[in-house]
């Protein structure tokens, strides 16, 4: 990647893409933010819709989103206590990305080999 300068500092690209690309890595965080870039969604109905997910790594990824600024809790002072998750207007900056990702798997989806379980690592053949 190119060095950029601007003034006296010199950017690394290469190494600003990794801080990028480590706000999203995980298991789950993209899935997590695909799901909030379509709407608000409450702890539970997260891990309803994330098949496999665990409630204990389901709250550390909310909460590494949330530290880093994509995404935001608002809690309810209900009985019981209500807490919806939504992204950031940082996040909706993604936007383009994910949309860029869905029409790139419109057209190459079907040339991904199915995997047999998520994170088993072991894929069958088409």
């Amino acid at each position: 990647m190119e060095k950029h300068t601007s003034d006296h500092e010199v950017v690394n690209m290469h190494e600003e893409m990794r801080r990028a690309f480590s706000l999203l890595s995980g298991k789950w965080k993209l899935e997590i933010m695909w799901l909030l870039n379509q709407r608000i969604y409450r702890f539970g109905e997260l891990r309803k819709a994330i098949p496999g997910i665990t409630q204990h790594m389901l709250t550390a990824q909310l909460r590494e989103l949330e530290e880093d600024g994509l995404v935001s809790r608002t809690i309810f002072a209900e009985v019981p206590p209500r807490v919806d998750y939504e992204m950031t207007d940082k996040a909706r900056g993604l936007g383009p990305t994910m949309e860029a990702l869905a029409a790139w798997w419109t057209k190459y989806g079907s040339t991904v080999p199915v995997k047999r379980s998520v994170g088993s690592g072991r894929r069958r053949k088409v």
